[in-house]
This record gives C-alpha cells, structure tokens and sequence, in this order.
C-alpha cells in the first residue's frame, strides 16, 4: 500500500543480529519429496486491528522477540473485563477482545488503517460507516462507540469466548508500543498456497481466500503442507531470520467469509474428517529484526556445529 509501514516502525531501534552462527541450506527431501523451483514470499498481510480486516502489503518492518511491526497494534478490548483498557493496555488474551471467530459478522466491514495518517476507516458495501484519527482521545472514543453499537447488531458464535453483549473500548498505539497477538510471546504466521489449494479440493470450490485464515505470510513453490516439516527449524524469510515454532490450531473463524461475514464454508469441520487434524500453517519466531518484502526468497536452514 501507498504508505508504508515503515513510517509506523519509525524510532524503534534495529537489534544486533544474532552472531556467531553460520548457516547452510536444509536439506528439503523430507517425506521423501524434493521441492522444485525456489521459495517465494507470495503475499503479505497484517491486521493493524485485532479482530478487523486483513490488510495486504508489499513490505514489513519485523522486530526481534515481537513480530510484525503494526500487526494487531491495536484491539477493541471489552471493559467489562476488569482488565486495564487505557491506551497502553498491556497484552491480554483473546476472550478479552471482541473478534470475528466470536463474532462473525465482524467480517461485513471492511477496515482500512492509514499507518501515515493514523486513521481508521471503516465501511460497508462501499458506505463510509466511520473515519477516525487514533492520536487523540475524541476519536478514539468514537471508535470504541461505533463497534459497541455495532456489535449490538451480531449475533456470537455458539464457541464465543465473551459472548456477552458489552462495551469496548479501542486500546493500542500507532507508535509500536503495543501489539495483541493470540499467543503472549511475539511471532509471526506462515502458510503456503499449496495448502490452500488441497482445502479447496476438500471444500469443492475453486479456490480459497486466504484471509479466512489471517496470516501474515503466503508463500508458494511449496508443497503442501510442506511447511509442518519446518517446526523446529529456523527459516530465513527474506534477509531476516525466524524459527518455525508450532502449528497453528485453527478455530471457527476459517468458516467465515472476509467479505460478507457470513458462514458459507465447513473448513473447520472437514479438516479432522478429511486430515485427522484441525491445524494449518505454522507460527514462528524472529529471531532478529529487519524488512521483508512480497516476492523475496525463503529457505530453511540448520546451524554447522
């Protein structure tokens, strides 16, 4: 997008890489497959709010030990909680929040954050609903006041965590404070098209959105579900190093239309019946701080001892 996070990762410091290790390519024949062509970063995607729209992107500033700079900086957070809601509000965890596998229609608006202009818009089939600054009190109140209405509206999931209908309040900063990933410990999601292309297969459609599944990056020239076998193995994504930690559990969410918010897909339920497992993609950590870009190479690698 025109403005680059790169202004909102302004003022936080570069951290030394990681030093005296050296690094070879990872030998891929896992399973006994070998992957042809090279790696590439297809898309990127951060969620400037938790909970909100996907936004695509063609670079982003990743901090060591946190993630994405801009990625769920900010949350609507319910007050109802009894858990700080001032600006700076530390981490809390997902029940804390209103976000669209508890609440799906979420989805039906389409949410854009100006990471320049620190503003939030907000509209729905192409109505201007809200345009708010989050630099000052006023606005911000008026963010917090909308999606409290707004939620009014919805319906929870019957797996709501806070299915309760109450205030929210916008929490977070676009100077890189804060930031509200699911898990406390900063990190970053990966999964490959090849991925999304076996679910479509499973779900008998032409193609999967992958905003359902929120990540922050798509890669391709991967075989599917390539990108388990990399747990535990650091990766080097563009020029900056990570390492694979886990799998990601999915829930409810990924039976949700990005654009209507309607449920129109059983992702959730065919993936144990057809995979014996709920999980896509994986999750990983950064391991030192840089920029990575749409288009970049990545590849495993393994330290020499």
């Amino acid at each position: 997008m025109s403005n680059s996070i790169d202004g909102f990762a302004r003022g936080i410091p570069e951290r030394k890489s990681i030093e005296n290790l050296r690094f070879t390519i990872y030998d891929l024949r896992l399973a006994e497959r070998e992957i042809v062509g090279e790696m590439r970063i297809r898309e990127i995607f951060v969620h400037p709010v938790k909970g909100l729209s996907p936004q695509s992107i063609e670079r982003v500033k990743l901090q060591e030990n946190s993630g994405i700079v801009g990625d769920r900086a900010f949350g609507l957070m319910f007050v109802d909680t009894g858990k700080e809601t001032g600006i700076l509000a530390p981490w809390q965890r997902k029940q804390h929040f209103a976000v669209q596998n508890d609440w799906a229609g979420l989805a039906a608006l389409a949410c854009y954050y100006d990471f320049d202009r620190q503003a939030l818009t907000v509209k729905r089939d192409g109505e201007i609903l809200l345009f708010a600054k989050t630099d000052n009190e006023i606005d911000r109140e008026r963010i917090g006041e909308f999606f409290t209405q707004y939620l009014q509206t919805l319906k929870p999931t019957k797996s709501a965590r806070h299915p309760q209908h109450a205030p929210v309040r916008l929490v977070g900063t676009a100077t890189g404070e804060t930031r509200y990933p699911d898990r406390q410990q900063g990190h970053i999601s990966i999964i490959s098209q090849a991925t999304f292309d076996e679910l479509a297969k499973m779900v008998d459609v032409s193609s999967i959105d992958s905003r359902r599944f929120r990540p922050n990056f798509v890669v391709e020239d991967v075989p599917a579900w390539e990108e388990f076998n990399w747990v535990g193995h650091p990766l080097r994504l563009g020029g900056v190093l990570v390492e694979v930690t886990a799998r990601i559990g999915r829930c409810f969410n990924i039976n949700v239309n990005p654009e209507t918010g309607e449920v129109d897909l059983p992702l959730f339920d065919r993936l144990p019946q057809h995979f014996k497992h709920a999980q896509t993609g994986v999750i990983a950590k950064v391991l030192e701080s840089g920029t990575v870009a749409v288009g970049e190479a990545l590849s495993v690698v393994r330290s020499i001892e």
